[in-house]
């Protein structure tokens, strides 16, 4: 039964940093990548389309990608889309493709991208937590019902937390990478 919850418990922290490693590439480094669109939506009539789904993606070198729609009358909606986005790049069109230079960031936009890549990592850190709760509160009521005994208990809530600080442990891996990955020039 505890072997229920922590196997439950595993599956929700490990979606949590699933969930952390796509936040944090989504932050734009002074490099080019083709994460930093995957967030953007274009109204394709009418719907909210993802921009990959709209249009071939490429990364001629490491400061350029470019974006052909495979329709060119949404060249001016992509466009919008990037602009709107909080990606802080400007797009450039020729009518049937769109150039978007990545320049490198300055040392104010570098620091602001690791506060913001703290913050990320801090909210995981929290939702960690609150599952390592949950999983002690399960736990604790199994016990309540005779379900588990008093030493099952301790060991299921020590195994709890072993797995909280190797998640929380891979957070901070994960946040000193990308912080790395932001202040490299």
């Amino acid at each position: 039964m505890s072997q229920d919850i922590l196997k439950k418990t595993n599956q929700q922290m490990e979606n949590a940093l699933t969930h952390l490693r796509q936040e944090l590439s989504g932050l734009r480094t002074g490099r080019a990548s083709l994460a930093l669109l995957d967030r953007i939506t274009v109204n394709y009539f009418g719907t909210p389309t993802p921009l990959k789904q709209v249009a071939n993606l490429a990364m001629p070198d490491g400061r350029l990608m470019t974006i052909q729609p495979w329709d060119p009358t949404l060249v001016n909606e992509i466009e919008k889309a990037i602009l709107a986005s909080e990606l802080g790049l400007t797009p450039s069109n020729d009518g049937k493709m769109i150039r978007l230079p990545v320049p490198p960031l300055s040392e104010e936009r570098r620091k602001e991208l690791v506060k913001m890549s703290k913050k990320i990592g801090e909210d995981t850190k929290i939702q960690i937590r609150s599952i390592r709760r949950e999983a002690n509160d399960e736990l604790k009521h199994l016990q309540k019902e005779s379900t588990i005994t008093e030493d099952e208990l301790r060991r299921g809530e020590a195994e709890v937390q072993k797995v909280t600080d190797q998640e929380v442990k891979k957070v901070d891996e994960l946040l000193k990478k990308k912080e790395e990955e932001i202040l490299e020039i």
